[in-house]
Formats: structure tokens, sequence, C-alpha cells
């Protein structure tokens, strides 16, 4: 095109601001084929990518946070024979903080107080189990354990983990199925799963949903120092201090602890985690 003075001029064509992604046509879950051939279930995914995906600001935190938590989460999970991709469960459940649910499911891994104490996790006053990293991550693997013995599939497994054992295996006999993929549930439990998978697509493959953290902006776990704990201690505070830390430093690597003071019953010890660099 030329101007009224002759000179010719040209034009750039933006770049979009919102990028479409290219949706990978196959995936797995726990080396289960997710059949995204189906219409429906190619939607109910690539909606979890994209509201996962571009709510940036909690998809950055959450990588920067996967850093500090998942090596003990990725650890604890081959120890106990349980595919590496219920990580994402986590995730899915708390963004890998110790959220509380409008129901009191507290924790990474959201265990209500009955369950939690089913499997052998201690919920008291003073001591809350639920947010105990490693002890709810075991809890976890028994749960995990007790859904695969009766659906035989990962997928089922994860899908239980949301609505419980019972109720899903109610959905599977009412609708006289065998596959999660083929059930009619309810709106949580039916993004569930996608949601745990656009978790695994996107962390697997950052760069090609736009994210790029390097090393030096991920968040750093301490190196701990375990300190046995097999009497009552009075002032946390205090013995806090006594160990070259303070009450703030001891209460968030130990959020486990719910009071000001522990009480340790007869033949019975907790082990407190604290800083190194404090010693």
């Amino acid at each position: 095109m030329e101007s009224s003075s002759g000179e010719v001029m040209t034009f750039s064509i933006p770049e979009p601001k919102v990028r479409i992604f290219d949706i990978p046509k196959q995936i797995t879950f726990a080396d289960e084929n997710v059949p995204l051939d189906q219409p429906d279930i190619k939607e109910r995914f690539e909606r979890e990518i994209y509201v996962n995906a571009y709510w940036q600001s909690n998809m950055i935190l959450l990588m920067k946070r996967a850093n500090k938590f998942l090596p003990s989460i990725e650890k604890i999970l081959k120890q106990q024979g349980i595919p590496d991709d219920f990580k994402y469960l986590a995730m899915a459940e708390s963004g890998l903080m110790n959220v509380v649910s409008p129901a009191g499911a507290r924790g990474f891994w959201q265990f209500m107080p009955a369950t939690a104490k089913e499997y052998d996790l201690e919920v008291s006053d003073e001591v809350d189990e639920r947010y105990h990293l490693e002890k709810s991550t075991v809890a976890t693997c028994k749960y995990l354990k007790s859904a695969f013995a009766k659906f035989g599939n990962w997928t089922a497994v994860a899908a239980s983990y949301n609505m419980g054992i019972t109720g899903f295996g109610k959905r599977l006999q009412e609708q006289r199925q065998a596959n999660y993929y083929d059930l009619l549930l309810n709106d949580e439990t039916s993004r569930y799963l996608f949601r745990i998978l656009a978790f695994k697509e996107i962390f697997e493959n950052p760069v090609k949903y736009g994210f790029e953290l390097r090393e030096s902006e991920l968040y750093q776990a301490p190196v701990f120092r375990n300190l046995l704990v097999d009497s009552d201690i009075d002032n946390l505070a205090a013995w806090a201090i006594k160990h070259n830390s303070n009450y703030k430093e001891l209460k968030l690597h130990n959020p486990w602890l719910r009071s000001s003071k522990l009480k340790v019953k007869k033949g019975k010890s907790y082990s407190i985690q604290l800083p190194v660099s404090n010693f």
C-alpha cells in the first residue's frame, strides 16, 4: 500500500495475546491410557489445560513450591509402590499447601479426621499428623492400596480419592460400568482426574505452556536436623530457643504441632525438624 507521498507502507501482524496450545493426542495416568479420541474426554482435558495454564500466578507458585516438597512425596510413593503420577493428586487436592476445606479436611492430602485416624494418623489438640508431610503421604499410600485392591486400576483409585471408595463404587454399580471415563459423575469428580492430568502435562512440558523458571527461582527446602522427643515439652517457644531456633521456625517446619506445648505419652516419641543452618 502506498501513502499520499508515494512511500510504501508496511504493516506487521501482531502476535496473538492468547495462545492456542497443541494438546497431546495421547496421555496416560499411572500408565493407563486416557481415551482422548472420545470428544467429551478431549474437551474435559482441554478445559483443565487452559484453566491452569492461564492461571499463571497459581501455576508459577505451584512450580516454585513443588521443588521444595515433591522430592519427599516422590520418594515415599516409590517406597510404597504407588505410581509417581499420584504426586499430581496432591497438587489437585491442596496446591501443596496445608489448606483447610470447608468440610474440615486438612493438609496436603486433605484427610478428614476419621479417615486420618483410620490410616494411623494422630489427630488431637496438640498433634495433627494430617499436617505431617511424610506421615500423611504414607497414610495416603495405604488408602490408595486399599482402593486399588477394590477397583483394580489406578484411574478409578484417583477418582475414588475425590468421592470416596464407597461413593465411587456405588456409581460404578448404579450405571453398570467399569471405567471412570464411561461414568456420569458430579462436576467436581468429573473434572478431578483431568485436573490431575493437566498438572502432569504442564509440569512435564513447562516451556510448551509458557513457563520457564530457572533453578535459582525455585523454592528450596532447608537441610534439617531431627530431634527426637520422648518427654513432655511445656513451652515450645522456650524449647526452640534452647535448640538454637525460634517458635516461628519450629511451627513453620513442623505444622503438625498444633499447640504451644507437647505432651508425650509413655512409650511414644516424636521427631521434630529444625534447619541445620542454625545448629
